[in-house]
């Protein structure tokens, strides 16, 4: 009787030992992960380390429709008329994609290589919170003659330090465009107290 007492009590006491580890582990999957509201689309954005003091939390709209959609509607409505879209290369293209085809308006790609059809092409530094070393940005002739007086939107999909934002502003500046907005998805960090971007959520950087 007493050693059956005793079976019950240790199996009760490892089951309560078993889910207060798996309680800890959900808990520590959540610290991973940081929860955002986009344009009506929740989203988990997974946290990566920069370096031993600053984890980020990564927004990838590649393959994400709906936010893309959505996204790009509502930037869309918040920004003054434009005549062309201008992104960096890479992970902001498909925005640029959808906000033209929803505006009827062209989106042109800064590059990050140098390729032979670009001719004469124009090109300024990059390096943004997410790139290890020094880039470069290189804008071609042709679309470096179409910006040219026009009223260019400057997209990205998250704006941090602003070094790709710069990079690409600097390239419209030295095509002639009139740079009417500056606008992104996300304002990371610091980037949320600047009153010369437009975007539509804030996204913190989170402190070791």
């Amino acid at each position: 009787m007493m050693f059956g007492f005793f079976k019950r009590k240790n199996k009760a006491a490892d089951e309560a030992a078993d889910h207060f580890t798996s309680t800890e582990k959900e808990m520590e999957q959540m610290n991973d992960f940081y929860e955002i509201t986009i344009a009506g689309c929740k989203r988990q954005l997974k946290k990566f380390p920069v370096n031993d003091k600053i984890d980020i939390a990564a927004f990838i709209l590649f393959g994400d429709v709906e936010v893309t959609e959505k996204s790009a509607e509502a930037l869309i409505a918040k920004c003054p008329e434009f005549d062309l879209i201008l992104t960096p290369e890479a992970k902001s293209i498909p925005l640029a994609y959808e906000m033209s085809r929803q505006s009827g308006k062209k989106y042109i790609v800064a590059r990050k290589g140098l390729k032979v059809y670009m001719g004469n092409a124009l090109s300024v530094d990059d390096q943004s919170i997410t790139t290890q070393s020094l880039q470069k940005l290189y804008l071609g002739e042709d679309d470096a003659a179409e910006l040219k007086g026009k009223r260019v939107l400057v997209l990205d999909d998250v704006i941090s330090t602003g070094g790709s934002l710069n990079a690409a502003v600097a390239l419209a500046e030295q095509a002639g465009a009139n740079i009417v907005a500056k606008c992104a998805v996300l304002a990371e960090g610091d980037a949320k107290d600047r009153d010369d971007i437009i975007f539509l959520e804030a996204l913190p950087l989170f402190f070791k």
